[in-house]
């Protein structure tokens, strides 16, 4: 619901704050007062193209700023807000504010935080609905007309969204299937090839490091392999150290006891006997631990060459062979028995299609049924209105295939005959712009609860009627805002009576500016004004007590 709006420096507006409330509000003035520059202002809040002719004469900017209260249970706007990354509280009110330069450019904002005029547009239908002369949004644009039927009927199409999900889901994942298929094809010459030769060669998880370091190793035992057999025979051949160090202790032993020196080279000997047999045995260890086979060397070697190799070919690590073997193992099973997944596939797809199918005639039927529901529930508003020779339908009928969606199969628009024998046509190039406004209303009411947004602008509904007529008009949207907020431009003292609160639009001139402004009117105030909409410029006594009486009823 609208609650408040706030116009600075737009076009004969210098500064004006007004609240709204709920129920019906009307507002009137003398032709020319200005009451369409009110509706420019607000346009201008729901994402109107910010012309520069709308800034007031000698103002830097215009600022229209709208606030409106959105009930907790609108998820809609809550939505939009999420998806465009804003925030939005529940319960707080929703403040739009919309700055157009007079230089060009503008700038708009939701609760402080910047947006876009495109954004401003996408809120705009879940906000107001505004209804003119020329209007071709909200009711009179088709696009809408299938969720209007669907809400005035309770027509659920959720099981139908679900049922198109799985039949495009089962599609998609057909076309993936055929995809793989065909490109498999013309590789399975290649794929046969390719597994045939991972498969002979059986790579093995981290097999390239193993062998790596076994071939590391036996290439060091290869190198020391000579160093080690000299070391050996300078130790302990028959030239070598120990034999010589022995032989010396022998002639040791034999002289030891003539002198102590004696005895002392003697025990030095031993100790070197002794150290020098330890690095014997360290050696013929070290010598064991390198040993190696040519012929193992040479195999390792051939064997870690041709994974190497092998994953070049393929362009990857030797470790990812085993699992480029099983991928390749499984593409090539697919190209085998794809023909069998590719056909329960095509089954999966046909009885997704015939549950959809299913699933949106049902919904047809239900709207066909709706259909002739609000056909007839607009008819009872025609004839009070003075459209008793129009007729009003709904037309629901099955698109081909390609214009099934996540909505049904159905295309759903209404359309009007203005005249006895005429042919139905869309609402919008058929009717007068009198008509338009009252077609418009007469929808309104018959689908009262049901859809569109909580605040409804009309905007001179009662061009060129009067009367009985009028006093429908009147009676209609005080009932319309029974559960609405509305707010009517108007110049019929009829419905004007009708409304819970009257502001008045005046211009005023001090000899060098001229000045739209807003009044709201007490009960005096508003027999007045009544009373001139009955007499024109000279109010009498009549016209007063006829204006009571307006009101009274």
């Amino acid at each position: 619901m609208l609650t408040a709006l706030a116009i600075r420096d737009v076009v004969l507006i210098e500064a004006l704050d007004l609240e709204f409330g709920a129920g019906l509000g009307v507002l009137t003035g003398e032709t020319g007062a200005g009451k369409s520059i009110l509706l420019d202002a607000l346009g201008l809040a729901l994402g109107a193209r910010g012309e520069t002719g709308l800034v007031r004469q000698g103002a830097a900017q215009a600022v229209v700023t709208a606030t409106f209260e959105v009930p907790a249970r609108d998820g809609e706007v809550a939505n939009i807000f999420h998806q465009n990354g804003l925030e939005l509280e529940p319960g707080e009110p929703l403040i739009v504010r919309r700055i157009v330069k007079a230089d060009g450019g503008s700038r708009a904002f939701l609760n402080d935080q910047p947006a876009s005029a495109g954004l401003l547009r996408e809120l705009a239908p879940h906000l107001v609905e505004i209804h003119g002369q020329h209007d071709d949004r909200g009711m009179l644009n088709p696009r809408g007309h299938r969720a209007l039927l669907d809400a005035f009927g309770r027509c659920d199409p959720g099981p139908v969204a679900i049922a198109h999900k799985s039949w495009r889901d089962a599609e998609a994942a057909l076309a993936v299937a055929r995809a793989e298929q065909d490109l498999a094809e013309r590789d399975r010459e290649w794929l046969e090839h390719a597994v045939a030769e991972l498969t002979a060669l059986a790579p093995g998880a981290g097999e390239e490091e193993v062998l790596a370091e076994r071939r590391a190793a036996m290439q060091r035992g290869e190198k020391v392999a000579g160093e080690l057999q000299g070391i050996a025979e300078l130790l302990d051949g028959s030239e070598g150290g120990l034999s010589q160090l022995r032989q010396a202790a022998r002639v040791l032993e034999r002289i030891a006891g003539d002198h102590d020196a004696l005895a002392e080279a003697l025990a030095a000997i031993d100790r070197a006997i002794t150290e020098a047999a330890e690095a014997q045995d360290r050696v013929d260890i070290a010598a064991e631990a390198l040993a190696f086979d040519p012929a193992a060397l040479e195999a390792d070697e051939a064997r870690l060459f041709e994974l190497r190799g092998l994953a070049r070919k393929h362009r990857v690590q030797p470790d990812e062979l085993p699992v480029l073997l099983e991928e390749l193992a499984g593409r090539l099973e697919r190209v085998e028995s794809g023909g069998a997944g590719i056909a329960k596939l095509e089954a999966v797809v046909a009885d997704a299609h015939r549950a959809y199918a299913d699933a949106a005639k049902s919904l047809s039927a239900l709207r066909a049924m709706a259909a002739a529901r609000l056909d007839a529930a607009v008819a009872t508003e025609l004839k009070p209105l003075k459209l008793d020779a129009a007729r009003f339908r709904t037309v629901v009928e099955p698109q081909d295939e390609a214009g099934w969606s996540s909505f049904g199969m159905d295309r759903v628009e209404f359309e009007v005959s203005t005249n006895p024998g005429a042919p139905f046509a869309p609402l919008v190039k058929i009717a007068s712009g009198g008509e338009l406004s009252r077609f418009i209303l007469a929808m309104k009411v018959a689908l009262a609860e049901e859809g569109g947004a909580r605040t409804l602008i009309f905007d001179e509904i009662d061009r060129g009627v009067g009367g009985a007529v009028a006093s429908a008009i009147g009676e209609r949207l005080a009932r319309l805002a029974d559960t609405a907020q509305l707010l009517v431009v108007t110049h019929s003292p009829q419905v004007a009576a009708r409304g819970a609160r009257h502001l008045l639009i005046a211009k005023s001139h001090d000899g060098t500016v001229t000045r739209t402004g807003v009044t709201p009117l007490d009960a005096a105030a508003r027999r007045e004004e009544i009373a001139r909409m009955l007499s024109g410029a000279e109010i009498t006594d009549e016209a007063r007590a006829q204006a009571e009486r307006l009101i009274a009823a």
